[in-house]
């Protein structure tokens, strides 16, 4: 069709109010790709630069946006947020709940888990380009960027946890598996020194970054304390005098169920430190001492990151919960 242009404002003015209007009575739906310039510009008899400007126009006024390879499409007015985490657990439930908190009611959040699982998470990401207007990725790895984080546009990415590569121009809110951790521990020396041998748990299979266990070792070099770190909790046998630092809620289980079996009182005759705050932890025994960032901070400046737009780059600090078990 030809369009009857007026002289009171400009053709691509006038265009992308008619592309608003056909949104707007629902000839094209939330998320529905739009037709190509080639097609509209073809159908509607104008230039494609006019067509170019138009969509140009609609992008700023929120109503559409634009993927690479994918094309033009109606934006969701309820704002649509994919929210890719590693694996359940308490802390990331406390995570969760301190993100939806903060958000409104405008904001539908879509909740995954990749389960450290490569593929899976890149399968993920590829399925959800163009279909939400942010995301808030838990990396798969460490060290390890995913390519296919490269094909979101930086302004919409929130990189949380994991994050000991380049992050280039991706807002991020992290946590130091290495400094922050020593200097944790070194909160606790004084009451450590009570302890003859420190023990860290890292079990095989966790996906905690390696390098925690390079800054342990400095550690207990530096301050010079007997160490071990072991990857098989089968051959763990509590003895008193000893400080079992574990990462995995799992092992804590495993730990205290093993003293109480043996009769050795957790925080008297041996100590222990867990990874990660959980409110769990609050109530075994006198309380397990925790070494963490804090959970609900994190899901808080991660809605911040939604509602503003600003960019974000931080690293948490690593805080010591000092209970009964040390």
């Amino acid at each position: 069709m030809e369009i009857i242009f007026g002289q009171q404002t400009t053709k691509v003015k006038q265009l992308a109010d008619l592309i608003s209007q056909d949104i707007s009575i629902g000839k094209y739906k939330a998320e529905d790709a739009l037709p190509s310039i080639n097609q509209l510009s073809q159908y509607y008899k104008v230039s494609r630069d006019t067509v170019f400007k138009a969509f140009l126009d609609l992008k700023e006024r929120g109503i559409i946006d634009s993927t690479p390879g994918k094309g033009y499409y109606v934006v969701n007015r309820q704002r649509s947020i994919l929210l890719l985490l590693d694996e359940y657990s308490p802390f990331k439930d406390t995570l969760y709940n301190s993100f939806i908190k903060h958000l409104s009611v405008r904001y539908k959040v879509d909740l995954w888990f990749h389960q450290y699982n490569e593929r899976l998470f890149n399968a993920i990401l590829r399925e959800s380009l163009g279909r939400y207007n942010k995301y808030v990725v838990m990396n798969f790895d460490n060290e390890k960027f995913s390519s296919d984080l490269y094909k979101i546009n930086p302004s919409k990415l929130l990189l949380l946890d994991f994050g000991k590569f380049d992050k280039k121009d991706y807002s991020y809110i992290c946590q130091d598996f290495d400094d922050a951790f020593y200097q944790a521990l070194l909160q606790l020396v004084d009451r450590l020194r009570h302890y003859r041998k420190l023990i860290l748990l890292f079990v095989k299979g966790t996906k905690h970054p390696q390098s925690t266990c390079i800054s342990f070792r400095k550690f207990c070099t530096d301050h010079q304390f007997e160490c071990e770190v072991t990857d098989n909790m089968d051959e763990i046998k509590i003895s008193k005098g000893e400080v079992y630092i574990a990462i995995r809620q799992l092992d804590v289980v495993s730990l205290i169920k093993q003293s109480r079996i043996s009769g050795l009182a957790c925080g008297e005759d041996f100590g222990l430190l867990a990874y990660n705050e959980t409110p769990a932890y609050e109530v075994i025994d006198k309380g397990i001492t925790t070494l963490s960032i804090d959970w609900e901070k994190m899901g808080t400046l991660a809605a911040d990151f939604i509602l503003s737009g600003k960019q974000i780059h931080t690293y948490l600090p690593t805080e010591v919960r000092l209970r009964g078990s040390l």
